[in-house]
């Protein structure tokens, strides 16, 4: 079984992240969710996105990194939206990365290195017309490109965060087919 870092969005560690997670654990999996918004979760993807202002979001990349002291090096790291950055920083970074999961975001590779660490497989979910991630969809692109093992699945519709049961853009369907190929990813890493 893997063990997980999963890092929330900016709307807060939500319940559909947590019922995300929970669905990971009933699998077997550990999973770890740190709440770097200290309790706070918002309404409104605005609204989160105001709050990270106000906090610094090198302040929240800095809480998601840090989450991964005093555990184990071999982790998968996952994160929605805004926790991919903290958590591809790690997968790319810490020694040991098992893999990686990034919903509704990428970055470019070059942020955190010159390249994907060989051996680590990725896999990216986003909606294929989510306004916010069509402005990450050439780093993901190219991810896949240059990654040993990495997958991009593209799922229909528009919505960000679509996999969180706790969201109005809530795609069952979609969020469906991403558990399952999530489990599938962790049963083999």
């Amino acid at each position: 079984m893997a063990e997980v870092l999963l890092l929330h969005h900016a709307q807060g560690l939500t319940a559909g992240v947590t019922a995300f997670a929970d669905e990971l654990r009933k699998a077997g999996h550990t999973v770890h969710t740190p709440d770097v918004y200290d309790g706070n979760t918002f309404e409104t993807l605005d609204d989160g996105i105001a709050y990270a202002r106000q906090v610094g979001f090198q302040v929240l990349h800095d809480r998601g990194i840090r989450a991964a002291e005093g555990l184990p090096a071999e982790l998968v790291y996952a994160g929605f939206s805004l926790g991919v950055m903290p958590a591809q920083a790690l997968a790319q970074t810490r020694p040991g990365a098992r893999g990686a999961l990034f919903f509704d975001s990428c970055v470019p590779v070059s942020e955190f290195g010159t390249s994907w660490p060989t051996g680590v497989p990725v896999q990216v979910h986003a909606m294929e017309s989510d306004p916010w991630f069509l402005e990450d969809i050439d780093a993901a692109r190219t991810l896949v490109k240059e990654a040993d093992r990495a997958e991009l699945f593209l799922y229909p519709g528009d919505s960000h965060l679509f996999a969180d049961s706790s969201l109005a853009g809530y795609d069952p369907d979609a969020a469906a087919l991403v558990r399952e190929r999530v489990l599938a990813f962790l049963a083999e890493h």
